[in-house]
Formats: C-alpha cells, structure tokens, sequence
C-alpha cells in the first residue's frame, strides 16, 4: 500500500509540474517531503476504510429495518452514492465531511431501526391502568358509570350526538393516536346500496373512498349487504351510533396500506368471500381484486387503526390482522382491541394475527369452534381481562391456536394471559416470556375478581344508543 501510495503522489506531482511549467523532467523532491506527503495520504486511507465499513453496516441496518420499503437500495448501492458523492468532494472540505457522516450515520440507523412505539409495553400498562381507574370511579359513584374510560370518556356528555367527533380523543391503546375523520366533514348515509365500481353519493361506499377526512354516520337503522369488500381510504371514522347498523350479508371491511381509520359501534356479521372483481378504493381508482377470505375485518399495512365496540358474529373469520407471514413489515403492527363481543356463529381468528404486537383487552366472547386467538409468524399476543365462554365441544375448549410452526418454534413466541375469565373449561395456551411469573406487571388484572371482568366486558360490542338522550 505505501508503494501504491508513493507512485501516486510521485504521478500526481508530476503531472501537476508537467502542466504548470511544460516541463517533463522528473520532480527533484526530498526524502521529508514524500514522507510527510504519505502519512498525509495514508491517515486518508485508513479514514476512507474506516467510513467505508461504517457506511456499508448503517446501510445493511437500515436496509434490514423490517418497515424500510423494500424497494430500496441494497447496502452495496447505498455505500457506492455515499462515496461517488464524497469523492466528488476536494480537499479538506471531503475530510470534514468524512467525519461529520461517521457521527451522523450511528444516529440514522437508531432512528430508522426504531419502533413506532418504543415501549410496547408501557402501553399496555397504560390501557390497564385506565381502566382500573375508571372502574374505580364506577364503584364510587364519581362518574356516569361504565367502568370503562372509552365510554366514559364520551357517554356521560348528554350532547354526544353533537360532539361525535370527540370520541376521536378517547382512544386508549396502540390506536390512541388514531384520530380518523375528526379534522373533516360529517358524512351521513342514507342509501343502503352499494356498487364496488360507481359508488352513488349518499352510500357508506361513497363517503369510506374520498380522500379528504370524513366522519361517516347514519340517518337511520339499516342492514348493508356490500357486493363486495369495503376498501377504506385513510382519515375516516365509520360510526354507527345512534342507530342500528348491520354490515352483513356479503363481503365486509378491508383496511390496507391506510392510516387513521375508526371503526365504532357496528354490527358485523354473516360476511362472505368476496373477490374476483373490479372494487374501487379512491375516486380516481379501481383495481382487479382477488378472493377475499370473507373476514369481517382484515387490517394490514395499516396504522393507527381503532376498531371498538363493534359486535361480530356467523362469520367463519373474523379479524384477520397481518399479510402475510412473509410480509415482514406487519412486524411494526401494534394493535389494541377492546370492548368488543364475539359471539354467535364464529369460527376462528377473533383475532388471527401475524407478526406485531396485540394487545386484547376486556373483550367479550361467547362462541367460537375452532378457537379465538391465533397467529403466525412470531406475534407478541397479550391477552388481559377478556371473557372466555368455551363451546361445550372437548375438543375446541382452547383459547388459542399457534399456526404454521412446530412446538419448538412457537414455545419462543411471547403469548400471555392475565386476568382472564375462563368459562366452561375455556384454557389459553400461553408461551415464551408469557409463561413466566415474572413476566405479570403490578397494574394487571391477575388480582381482580372475576365478578368485575364481566361487569366489564358486559358493556362490550354495539351500544344502543338513543340519539335524543345519554347513550
């Protein structure tokens, strides 16, 4: 390398003396001079090595971030646009910047390689700690009485028809930050049609594709038969209180590579594969979409979603969150769901989830067949303060169901339950982390009686909700 090194600053100097005096003789240089010249030349190279090691192990990190599109650059293509760009550089401006990129880089690769919420389980903690809070305030009478602090947060204002868009600050969970349609329009349906291609104005279709914020109600109690699944766009609210809603009869709800969508007060039930046709998402877009799985509702490529208070029912698969278990970017997928009722007629998937992080809390479930809660693909599955009603089936009495991985595997996915209520011989499988003592935080529901969790969760699913008075 010094050998390298000398000839080329010997070339250089030579080339720089030939052009400046038209002179090729040979430069006639001091022994002091080409020494100090190589140490110069040589703290560069060492300085360029150690960028370059250091540019190419921040690019395959950020490259390896499980929510970097995968369309990106491969870390060798990274490395060379960093260094066609430095070297482009003279001097000691090149140096400089050299420098400021090895301080700089460390910092990019913690802030792309983060999660979106750093502590997934401070979270849970929270959402526990509010609702103990709230039943604490329901036992001694210092509220309107629900126990629960989403409808406390919104049921005790006697002019909540007036204020539905508050209820988007009442979000607890992965979802609070959901703030669905609240900066839009009111959006009311009352045309209980549907057309997948030419939604008319007035249809829940029509208002769920636009592309500005919308807070979607309903005029009047209606069944809505969809002929096919309902693609939402993104900052929208779906609520159906005030009135009795029923999507059900045909394909459901699809929410896909969208963000800030509420989904309050439905009833889903009886959904049916869908697929095989053209459905529009935007107004300025419809595609071909394949076989649905007649989910009643599949969330995937999202954030910031809430789903709350709706009741599900007669549908084979319920929710199914996550792609795929190849689509690694559902590892960022954080999602609570709570206060919801699963009920009659249900098969599997309440919910069925890949990948991410689950938090299901005081929800409500009286049937299923083959099990409630299942996942594939490594999913952290924290189940707090629900009801469990098996079927008296002996061989479907299990909660959960680890998918598509032998024992060996799925023992290491972190699968927990705390607080449950387990009816007619109802057992939950836990897993990893989650079957350890020391796993169980002090703000659990372990200690609570079970008297209380179904005070809770009985308010769980579709409110009846009178417009004209608190709900």
């Amino acid at each position: 390398m010094i050998f390298l090194i000398r000839k080329q600053i010997i070339q250089r100097q030579h080339l720089s003396n030939a052009a400046f005096k038209n002179d090729h003789s040979e430069p006639h240089w001091k022994v002091e001079e080409v020494e100090k010249m190589e140490r110069i030349v040589g703290s560069q190279c060492f300085l360029h090595l150690i960028l370059y090691l250091q540019i190419f192990t921040s690019s395959y990190t950020i490259y390896k971030a499980p929510h970097f599109s995968s369309s990106s650059s491969s870390p060798l293509h990274s490395t060379f646009l960093f260094f066609h760009f430095l070297f482009r550089q003279e001097g000691e401006r090149r140096i400089r910047m050299a420098i400021l990129i090895l301080f700089l880089l460390p910092l990019l690769v913690r802030f792309t390689s983060q999660s979106p919420v750093p502590d997934p389980e401070l979270i849970a903690q929270e959402v526990q700690e509010k609702i103990i809070n709230a039943t604490r305030r329901n036992l001694a009478y210092l509220s309107c009485g629900t126990g629960n602090p989403i409808d406390d947060c919104w049921r005790c204002d006697k002019n909540w028809v007036k204020n539905r868009q508050n209820l988007a600050d009442c979000a607890i969970g992965f979802g609070k930050h959901a703030i669905g349609g609240r900066d839009g329009k009111i959006y009311v349906v009352t045309d209980n049609g549907d057309d997948p291609v030419n939604p008319k104005p007035g249809t829940l279709r029509y208002g769920a594709i636009q592309n500005e914020p919308l807070w979607i109600i309903f005029a009047r109690d209606m069944v809505i038969k969809l002929k096919e699944e309902l693609m939402l766009n993104s900052f929208k609210t779906i609520d159906g209180r005030g009135a009795s809603v029923h999507i059900a009869g045909g394909p459901c709800i699809t929410i896909q590579y969208v963000t800030n969508i509420i989904i309050h007060g439905l009833n889903i039930h009886d959904c049916k594969q869908g697929g095989n046709a053209y459905v529009r998402d935007s107004p300025e877009h419809y595609g071909w979409r394949t076989l649905s799985d007649g989910d009643g509702i599949s969330i995937f490529g999202g954030s910031h979603v809430w789903v709350d208070h709706c009741s599900l029912s007669n549908c084979r698969d319920v929710m199914l969150l996550g792609h795929s278990d190849s689509y690694t970017r559902d590892k960022n997928m954080q999602v609570t769901i709570a206060f919801n009722h699963f009920g009659e007629g249900l098969v599997q998937r309440m919910p069925r989830c890949r990948h991410g992080y689950f938090h299901v809390v005081n929800n409500d479930y009286t049937h299923w067949e083959m099990y409630a809660i299942g996942g594939s693909a490594a999913p952290t599955i924290n189940s707090q303060g629900n009801r469990f009603l098996a079927p008296n089936d002996i061989f479907n009495k299990e909660v959960t169901k680890h998918e598509d991985a032998p024992e060996s595997q799925w023992k290491k996915w972190n699968w927990r339950s705390e607080g449950d209520l387990m009816l007619n011989g109802a057992f939950f499988t836990r897993s990893g982390a989650g079957a350890s003592s020391s796993y169980a935080k002090a703000s659990s529901l372990s200690a609570r009686p079970s008297s209380l969790i179904s005070s809770i969760t009985m308010g769980a699913g579709a409110l009846s909700c009178k417009k004209s008075s608190r709900c």
